[in-house]
């Protein structure tokens, strides 16, 4: 139903637009209470009992995270062929492991959110009802890791017993997968104590499914054409069947640390989102945290590992790719990265796009589906500006620069670094702190050619949830669909959100309720990628990005009374006032700096109709304030 042909709404809308200062319409959806009856309290030993008896592993083994353990797994599957040892003196302690050419991404496709009622889950998600699929595991997991041997790894997302962490326990047929968990969360026996404690935990359960029979020869990558990826979030269950590859198959990164944790934040009051998160200090030591959101290829890993360009400032990474936010005893919104490790995509990433990464993985990593060397170390379409001479490809075979530009690329475009972030030179201090880092700004960005400005502030709370409701990316090529075409990726969590993306955002409007006055984040929007006339990209990108930031914390200060306010008001938000962006040394245009901040009419008139169209399918889900700064937007632009 659209927002006028709801006369409710309509009504509502029209009032609230003409009273800025109105407060009293409706909240949406508040958090609910935690439903532990849902969850109750497992025993984990039973439970193990009870997955292996319908799995009928060969032999149990208890993990405890040691060194010593991942080194054994290690060896065995160099042993196996699933790893390949690369050269110690070029790239010591590293391995390249390839996967089946048919296992080598996320299979949205085949994920599900098995809520007890299909509304929950909401448009964005596969829904199973999940009796229905629990019948249908139950005979793909029957038997499945005959012939294998059955690891329990119990995990901690976040250092084991901080308040804002969680505990997991996942069940693995897959010594890569145990070694990868390893790198990517804390594997660790203190995991059991808490449980054994009384702390609510996640079972995760996933096979390769390739049972094999007794004398039958194992293959260096086992999986299956049938997968499943199923979230039943009530019961805060992952069951996942079929592929050995990334985040189908290490549970605790998209299945728990977004799909269960999102449910879980909206029914206990806190935040669970798909954000890097970085620690930037300024020329005269004040240091700030800010959370990102951007979909893919939207330079979240450059961010995450900024290396600023202007004098004086420093960034430090705390993550990459998700955090976890609950409000503190103070009022404000504390973060952690819960996560171990990163788990990067390979392409693209490279000496003069990122060279911190670079300097991240040059030991003690595992790469998945990239090019081996000649000389026993690996690359990838972008790692440096041209390629060997000859490489082996991710999948074995010869490669030289004519069969790249022939159109078959050496590794993967989804191909993989595994590495501790404990790795990366700019980790900050504090990454690891149980208590988390106040977040002071929260950023949304998408990949715009048109229409989004370089940077914008909201207006307030509301006026950022919307921002972040409405990211999206423009298609940037025919083989991607209509050019223009606008991709939504609402806060960057359309794959991952757990249950309805529209009650999302009403559980971040009710956050913003919660977070106490004056420590409640600010928000703003970015788009690195607007283009000219020409085609071609309009800001510098990359380091340079540091400027944007730089602003950004100017504005948190000003809203502290610390310095002017540097802004103006626009339809969108509020925009640089000139002069007000740190320019020194760019070779920028007057011309192409009015274009970076052009908010035409026109265009805008049109994509608020799409947005419209777009918070339809939500049906009454979507939040009244939402349809209120839709059209508080379409008013801003009349005038």
């Amino acid at each position: 139903m659209s927002m006028l042909a709801n006369p409710r709404r309509t009504r509502l809308v029209a009032e609230l637009v003409e009273s800025p200062e109105a407060t009293t319409y409706e909240t949406g959806a508040a958090p609910r209470e935690a439903t532990r009856s849902a969850v109750g309290q497992r025993d984990v030993r039973a439970w193990v009992e009870s997955v292996a008896a319908l799995t009928r592993p060969s032999e149990i083994v208890w993990c405890d995270g040691s060194a010593d353990e991942k080194q054994r797994l290690i060896a065995q599957m160099v042993e196996a062929g699933t790893l390949v040892p690369l050269n110690p003196e070029l790239r010591p302690g590293s391995y390249l492991a390839r996967s089946n050419p048919s296992d080598v991404a996320r299979v949205e496709s085949r994920t599900f959110i098995c809520s007890e009622r299909e509304d929950d889950a909401g448009p964005t998600n596969n829904w199973r009802e999940p009796a229905a699929m629990r019948t249908e595991l139950q005979g793909v997991f029957e038997g499945s890791m005959e012939g294998r041997t059955m690891y329990v790894v119990p995990f901690s997302m976040g250092p084991v017993g901080g308040p804002i962490s969680q505990v997991g326990v996942e069940i693995t047929d897959s010594p890569y997968v145990v070694v990868s968990m390893h790198v990517m969360t804390r594997v660790s026996p203190r995991v059991l104590e808490l449980i054994d404690g009384g702390q609510q935990w996640v079972p995760a359960v996933h096979t390769v499914g390739a049972p094999l029979a007794e004398g039958e020869a194992d293959v260096a990558w086992p999986c299956s054409d049938t997968k499943y990826i199923v979230q039943f979030p009530e019961s805060r269950e992952i069951w996942s069947y079929g592929s050995g590859y990334g985040g189908n198959a290490l549970l605790g990164k998209k299945c728990f640390a977004l799909r269960i944790a999102s449910a879980m934040a909206r029914d206990e009051g806190w935040l669970a989102e798909h954000m890097l998160l970085i620690r930037a200090t300024s020329p005269v030591g004040r240091q700030y945290h800010l959370a990102a959101a951007f979909p893919s290829a939207c330079g979240k890993t450059n961010l995450a590992m900024l290396q600023p360009t202007i004098p004086g400032w420093k960034v430090e990474t705390l993550g990459d790719d998700i955090v976890w936010m609950r409000p503190g005893p103070d009022g404000s919104l504390r973060a952690i990265n819960p996560e171990a490790g990163f788990f990067g995509v390979a392409p693209g990433t490279g000496v003069d796009t990122n060279p911190t990464a670079v300097a991240t993985f040059s030991h003690d990593t595992i790469f998945t589906n990239v090019a081996l060397t000649d000389d026993g170390d690996v690359w990838w379409e972008g790692l440096t500006p041209e390629p060997p001479a000859h490489l082996v490809d991710w999948q074995g075979d010869d490669w030289t620069p004519a069969d790249g530009e022939a159109g078959r690329p050496a590794a993967h475009p989804n191909s993989r670094f595994t590495v501790a972030a404990a790795q990366c030179p700019t980790i900050a201090d504090t990454w690891e702190a149980p208590e988390g880092v106040p977040v002071d700004a929260i950023i949304f960005g998408g990949r715009r050619a048109t229409n989004v400005p370089l940077v914008a502030q909201s207006y307030d709370w509301e006026h950022g949830v919307f921002m972040g409701a409405t990211i999206s990316s423009e298609r940037t090529a025919a083989a991607e669909g209509a050019l223009g075409e606008l991709r939504r990726d609402p806060f960057a969590m359309l794959p991952f959100c757990g249950y309805n993306m529209a009650d999302h955002w009403a559980h971040w409007l009710h956050m913003g309720e919660v977070l106490r006055d004056g420590r409640r984040p600010h928000i703003f929007q970015v788009n690195w990628f607007r283009r000219g006339e020409d085609g071609s990209f309009l800001w510098p990108g990359f380091g340079e990005n540091s400027r944007v930031v730089e602003w950004i914390v100017g504005q948190v200060e000003a809203e502290r009374g610390l310095r002017p306010d540097a802004s103006y008001g626009s339809p969108v938000g509020r925009l640089p006032r000139p002069g007000a962006l740190n320019l020194d040394g760019l070779d920028l245009t007057e011309r192409d700096l009015e274009a970076l901040f052009d908010v035409p009419t026109e265009p805008w008139f049109a994509e608020a109709d799409l947005t419209r169209d777009f918070f339809d399918q939500f049906g009454d889900r979507v939040p009244d304030q939402l349809w209120v700064q839709l059209a508080r937007l379409r008013d801003r632009l009349k005038h």
